[in-house]
């Protein structure tokens, strides 16, 4: 009885949280159309703090940094938005067309590879293919056990080798490192993570680039250069989550 009341309670919470995020993003469509721009930030960006994340949400807080001049903001919202929901073409066709207008090249948004390797993975659903074929595989070990059929060992073979390859994709897209995206313009390059630290760079706004550490409110990042530094985390945004929460929240 306690159990079910529990996930009652819970099924209820999280109603009411949808709800609460439909009226924020709501709001912060309003606010936008109304030419209240910053407010329309602060809505967008209080939904995806509150687990509301969608494309749409991410999309219309590019467009609304876009027409605030934040080019660095829209691009990592759109970026935000692929790893949300890799399959929304739309994304893809307006990071490209930001990415020329910011005069970036394609690596300078895409320095590590494995990053692509796990998007591709959450699109065409991997995990649950992984999942499927090693089933498929312990059901195949089953049936060779008491068949003697030549079939059978193919079968096994073949199902156990799809399930390698197909749960090696996701894992590779683990091993790549965090990245975060240049949001401001004239973002620095510090010599260490402290607030009087000396600036030894300038980061190119829109650039995304590999997150070495993290302390304190910033991040250690590497520029497509090559110069190493760190970066305060209100001018470089991480992608590998929203605006605000910190790392395993």
């Amino acid at each position: 009885m306690r159990r079910a009341l529990a996930a009652l309670l819970l099924l209820v919470a999280a109603t009411i949280t949808a709800q609460d995020a439909d009226g924020r993003f709501r709001a912060a469509n309003e606010a936008a159309r109304a030419g209240d721009l910053l407010r329309a930030v602060e809505e967008y960006r209080a939904v995806a703090v509150a687990g509301g994340e969608s494309a749409s949400l991410y999309w219309n807080w590019a467009q609304v940094a876009s027409r605030r001049g934040a080019l660095g903001e829209a691009l990592w919202a759109l970026l935000r938005g692929r790893a949300v929901e890799p399959g929304d073409g739309r994304l893809g066709r307006e990071i490209e067309r930001l990415r020329e207008a910011a005069s970036l090249q394609p690596a300078e948004l895409a320095p590590e590879p494995l990053g692509a390797v796990a998007r591709l993975g959450r699109r065409l659903r991997l995990g649950w293919v992984a999942l499927a074929a090693a089933v498929a595989s312990v059901l195949c070990h089953a049936v060779a056990r008491r068949s003697r059929a030549p079939w059978a060992g193919r079968a096994v073979w073949a199902s156990s080798a799809l399930a390698l390859a197909v749960g090696a994709v996701p894992l590779a897209g683990a091993l790549g490192r965090p990245t975060a995206v240049v949001a401001v313009p004239g973002a620095a390059l510090l010599e260490s993570a402290s607030a009087s630290a000396a600036t030894v760079g300038e980061l190119r706004e829109g650039e995304v680039l590999p997150v070495l550490a993290e302390s304190a409110g910033y991040l250690r990042v590497e520029d497509s250069s090559g110069a190493r530094g760190w970066a305060r985390q209100s001018d470089v945004w991480p992608l590998d989550r929203p605006p605000g929460r910190s790392p395993g929240q």
